[in-house]
């Protein structure tokens, strides 16, 4: 017992040290990064956004940030699966927590997304947040783009989200068109991945359709994103809907005829090469969910996305 420890968490004794919590118990920040608000020498942070006020269907996706966070105690321990690496030996990592919001004014709510974006973006870490419906994709979205200009957008979803918006509206299906008329993503370097629904619009942005992805290959797919956002600076977002319901029933608006976790999973290990300056996770709903297959989906993409930052981080450094 001696080199074991409980709620790494808040124990921890530097942002890089393993944890040994047993799985089933301690204090469940993500991978048991260290709960913290100070930014000082993190290289990554993980952040949560408890917000569903704008979804269309079924709500409950407030409780994801919690349904991620404890579903990843399965990974905490072990060098990470596939990066074969410990993903916080050489990379400094936190759990910054919620977004602090007001259930009462969500009118507010796009502002203050936005505002505490921005102070974890301005420390020049890097950004993954753990939704929250996908409306909170929009702030965080503007936030990034405020630093390094219009981004490709990498969309897994199985809708869109370009439907009609007055700007003013709180609502989870029209991010993409709004942020394509503010000129906040480049429609020309973005890619939708495994869409099953049609909207009026695409505003030209390439989308790969869920019957395609079942005629692709995870290497041919990757090859596509790769190639189609040529090198831009890219944000990516992962509506969990982009699974089957199969594979992700804990969600608000579930589309059957999508890929496998594997797949896409498979898809995601191999975009190393992409410039992501930020990522997000959305639309787990655990209320819907069974033996946590939604959150344990949620929590391994989310996993991923650390781990292709590592990488990068990695190459660049050896580069």
């Amino acid at each position: 017992m001696a080199n074991k420890s409980i709620d790494h968490a808040f124990t921890a004794a530097s942002l890089t040290s393993a944890a040994s919590d047993p799985t089933f118990a301690g204090a469940l920040s993500f991978m048991r990064r260290r709960f913290t608000k100070d930014l000082t020498g993190a290289d990554a942070v993980i952040w949560g956004i408890p917000f569903d006020a704008a979804t269309s269907n079924r709500p409950g996706t407030r409780f994801g940030p919690q349904a991620i966070r404890r579903a990843s105690a399965i990974f905490d321990n072990d060098p990470q699966y596939p990066f074969n690496r410990d993903l916080f030996a050489d990379m400094a990592v936190i759990d910054y927590g919620d977004c602090l919001l007001d259930y009462g004014n969500h009118h507010e709510t796009p502002e203050a997304i936005e505002r505490q974006s921005k102070t974890i973006i301005d420390s020049g870490a890097f950004m993954l947040t753990l939704g929250g419906d996908h409306f909170v994709t929009w702030p965080i979205l503007k936030a990034h783009a405020a630093k390094h200009g219009p981004l490709a957008l990498v969309q897994f979803d199985a809708h869109q989200d370009t439907w009609f918006d007055d700007n003013r509206r709180i609502d989870h299906g029209s991010f993409v068109a709004r942020a394509a008329r503010d000129g906040i993503i480049d429609p020309d370097r973005s890619i939708q991945i495994g869409i099953r629904t049609h909207a009026p619009e695409d505003f030209g942005i390439h989308i790969l359709y869920g019957h395609q992805l079942e005629e692709m290959s995870a290497g041919d797919i990757a090859s596509t994103i790769i190639s189609h956002t040529r090198g831009a600076p890219a944000y990516l977002t992962f509506d969990i809907d982009c699974l089957d319901p199969a594979y992700a029933p804990g969600t608000g608006t579930p589309v059957s005829g999508g890929p496998s976790s594997a797949k896409i999973l498979s898809v995601l290990q191999r975009l190393h090469q992409l410039d992501i300056r930020g990522a997000d996770v959305v639309e787990v709903s655990p209320a819907y969910d069974h033996a946590d297959i939604t959150a344990i989906a949620g929590a391994t993409v989310a996993m991923y996305m650390l781990g292709l930052h590592a990488e990068r981080r990695a190459s660049v450094s050896h580069g």
